[in-house]
């Protein structure tokens, strides 16, 4: 059921009330052109969660339906500032990492936070995520490289910039499970900022990039492994979507994988024992709906974890839950399921491969999300260095 409905029990905010709306766009008939207020107000708490293309029996996709309303209210007009600021986040991200420390520094201020709020349409009660010291590509590219079977990790704007730890147990575990990992010559981004605030020529451009960068390991049949879950749901549906003319997005789309998929597709390996881990797992929106996350499930339980998946989304869904005047929701939605489980789970791991989930755990939990490739490191016995 869509989180925004759970939240607010409003008929609007339901997908039945929300293809209504689109329905009489289309037909002209009540509602008339992609700039009108009953559009906006229909697909304003529309998380772009993509839960309804999995579980609704239309399976309709209401977050690719309000991409393209939203390219078709904005294009060639001027954007709300959280379109430039959140939906440019891997533009910015590249340019605070020549100084992170700098970057840190002001955006860590009061007063030049609240300014970068205020001016990039972000809610003043959000903290601003702070960069790594060290990106995960400048980590990456001092390190020797390691013999195996070849697999290409995809590098996503937040493993690389925010959280580096990831793409490093990521690395530890495809190692130690005898992978020689790869990553693409120069930085490329999936598009999916620019997706989810409609800006989709600009989500076609970064796209036609990442074509261009995977192409060697297209041609030589190297999977290719992501670990952001919504990054690699673009991989594994968008592209295709978004691209229809180029053979390359479906050839991405087949040999994308997560590091669940890959690990327990290959019959050689052998999980670390979990056995004694109790966890409260929850699994990204994009992952359910897209990949699902049934071998996730399956990897954990034949590694003896003992874990308990949440039910809906963590509430902040990418820029969502950060843009002015959907705090609120974005809360309530987490109570919904998330929160509550949480704070029964007590001393348990929790797990969350997406970067909005960690971050919303940890804004309104005081909690620290765990990603899959990081248990599974912290589990190996002679983790490599």
């Amino acid at each position: 059921m869509c989180p925004s409905f759970l939240a607010t029990r409003d008929e609007k905010d339901s997908t039945r009330g929300r293809a209504r709306v689109l329905q009489e766009l289309a037909n002209g008939t009540l509602v008339k052109g992609f700039r009108s207020a009953e559009v906006a107000e229909a697909l304003d708490l529309c998380l772009s969660c993509k839960g309804c293309a999995a579980d609704c029996p239309a399976g309709v996709d209401m977050g690719t339906y309000k991409a393209e309303v939203l390219y078709q209210r904005y294009r060639r007009r001027l954007r709300p500032p959280a379109h430039y600021a959140l939906g440019w986040l891997p533009r910015w991200a590249a340019l605070a990492s020549r100084a992170p420390g700098l970057a840190n520094t002001a955006l860590g201020h009061p007063r030049l936070a609240a300014a970068a709020k205020r001016l990039g349409g972000i809610d003043a009660r959000r903290p601003l995520p702070r960069f790594a010291a060290r990106s995960f590509r400048a980590w990456f590219a001092r390190r020797p490289a390691r013999a195996g079977t070849p697999v290409l990790l995809w590098v996503d704007t937040f493993t690389d910039h925010f959280t580096p730890e990831v793409g490093r147990a990521a690395v530890r575990v495809l190692e130690a499970a005898g992978y020689s990992v790869q990553v693409t010559r120069q930085p490329v981004c999936c598009g999916l900022t620019w997706i989810s605030t409609g800006q989709l020529d600009g989500a076609r451009r970064q796209l036609r990039r990442t074509l261009h960068a995977l192409d060697p390991a297209l041609r030589a049949g190297t999977p290719v492994v992501g670990l952001e879950p919504s990054c690699t749901a673009v991989l594994r549906g968008d592209i295709a979507e978004l691209l229809p003319a180029d053979p390359r997005a479906r050839e991405v789309r087949a040999a994308t994988r997560t590091l669940a998929e890959l690990l327990a597709g290959d019959a050689q390996w052998a999980p670390p024992d979990l056995s004694g881990v109790r966890a409260v797992a929850q699994p990204h929106c994009h992952h359910h709906a897209v990949m699902g996350w049934h071998t996730d499930s399956a990897l954990l339980a034949r590694a003896g974890a003992d874990v308990t998946a949440v039910g809906g989304c963590c509430g902040l869904a990418g820029n969502f839950g950060v843009e002015r005047g959907h705090y609120e929701v974005s809360r309530a939605v987490a109570e919904t399921a998330l929160l509550p489980a949480v704070r029964a789970a007590g001393d348990a791991v929790v797990l969350a491969d997406g970067f909005s989930c960690r971050t919303q755990l940890d804004q309104l939990a005081g909690v620290s999300g765990t990603h899959l490739a990081q248990l599974l490191a912290s589990r190996l016995e002679n983790p490599p260095t």
